[in-house]
């Protein structure tokens, strides 16, 4: 049933949860002013940014083969937005990424997204 969801469904949820644990990391990291809660976190929820990791979790051999495949499943789907701050490759490795994260919060496998955070975030 969720292998079934829209990938970019999947994606839109995906990128809720993932801006909240960043958001919980740099407001536990002290971070107490919205405007510079906003700069740091850029870095982290930016396409460019969730592009390299997303990569980065490939070439390391993080990702189970399931998991690629909801990636490759995202970052394939046919896109009729044009993103103004990058360019669409890298835009649809940071899809792949979010989409994994939506699938996995909807199988209830919040242990691995954790994971996953944890290597973005540290």
């Amino acid at each position: 049933m969720i292998k079934e969801i829209n990938s970019l469904v999947l994606a839109y949820l995906g990128d809720t949860i993932y801006e909240d644990y960043v958001r919980e990391y740099l407001i536990k990291k002290g971070i107490g002013n919205v405007n510079s809660l906003q700069s740091e976190a850029i870095k982290y929820v930016s396409a460019p940014a969730q592009c390299f990791w997303v990569k980065k979790l490939v070439d390391d051999n993080f990702f189970t083969e399931k998991e690629l495949e909801i990636i490759r499943r995202a970052r394939n789907h046919k896109s009729v937005t044009k993103k103004r701050n990058c360019d669409i490759v890298t835009y649809k490795y940071a899809t792949g990424l979010e989409a994994l994260i939506g699938y996995l919060k909807l199988e209830g496998n919040i242990k691995r997204i954790e994971e996953i955070m944890m290597i973005i975030l540290s």
